[in-house]
């Protein structure tokens, strides 16, 4: 019988405190309750979203 390894998880989440207009979160307030994800969960993917899609340039 093989054995049953069970190795730490990585905990790769942390904890971060950001300030945001208030209409800012009362629109992720309703966005949450629309789509039944937290709120947590859809600013985290907004944040990877931008991330993944902006352009950095110089100015000229």
């Amino acid at each position: 019988m093989e054995k049953l390894i069970i190795t730490p998880r990585e905990d790769k989440a942390i904890t971060m405190t950001i300030r945001i207009d208030r209409v800012l979160q009362e629109k992720y307030n309703e966005l949450s309750a629309k789509t039944n994800r937290s709120r947590n969960e859809l600013i985290g993917m907004a944040l990877q979203y931008a991330l993944d899609n902006m352009e950095i340039t110089s100015r000229e």
